[in-house]
């Protein structure tokens, strides 16, 4: 059975693009800090047959994620990565904390530029396989108050651009998916979206995602349709 890792996969849209992947088949290597979380969605996939397993992981932390990439390798064929994992601080630029710059930086694009080097090797050594970076529509455009957010996710979305571009003629695809702000318990105690009741459920997002798989890049704007 053809494995996919997907970071942060405990709550939100990495538990639900974790369900529906195990629906295609693939088996759920499910990656998060929290271990209650990941068995909790550990436990959704099993109840609708699906097959799954838990690793507590930190991107943030390199040698952790070379030496998980080498274990799971060893148990898995491995064909797949989402880098879901991200964190956002939002508000006036100079409001910013020297502590949520390096979380934005370091999450969002170095976990995400880790973890592919710690995996990638794998995908292009059993010639086939799929990186999926969830980027958000903050790497398309600017945005008030989301300066160092948005910096994060363009970055993510040069580093995902350049990887097609060197990949394209491989049986390895690089997709980005670009979507809007979700309604997720990622706005509690910020007021940057007022009514987060308004967004695309993280089911509907990962739907989306999933039913476009196909295509390089995937755009899925915040608002109900």
């Amino acid at each position: 059975m053809k494995a996919i890792i997907i970071t942060g996969a405990g709550s939100g849209l990495g538990r639900e693009l974790s369900l529906l992947l195990a629906g295609q088949g693939y088996h759920l290597i499910l990656a998060g800090r929290s271990e209650a979380k990941l068995a909790e969605t550990k436990s959704r996939i099993e109840k609708s047959g699906g097959n799954a397993t838990t690793i507590v992981l930190d991107v943030r932390n390199l040698e952790d994620v070379k030496e998980k990439a080498i274990l799971l390798n060893k148990k898995f064929t491995l064909y797949g990565l989402v880098n879901n994992a991200g964190v956002g601080y939002f508000g006036p630029f100079l409001q910013t904390s020297d502590k949520e710059i390096e979380e934005m930086v370091q999450i969002n694009v170095l976990g995400t530029i880790q973890m592919t080097n710690a995996f990638l090797p794998y995908l292009e050594m059993n010639e086939e396989g799929l990186v999926l970076n969830i980027i958000s529509t903050a790497g398309l455009r600017g945005k008030k108050n989301e300066a160092v957010y948005c910096a994060s996710k363009f970055a993510v979305r040069g580093f995902t651009e350049s990887l097609q571009k060197e990949y394209e003629n491989s049986g390895v695809r690089i997709v980005g998916a670009y979507m809007g702000g979700m309604d997720t318990k990622f706005w509690e105690g910020s007021d940057h979206v007022s009514d987060p009741s308004r967004l695309r459920s993280p089911a509907e997002v990962a739907a989306l995602i999933i039913d476009n798989l196909d295509k390089e890049e995937i755009i899925i704007e915040s608002k109900k349709s």
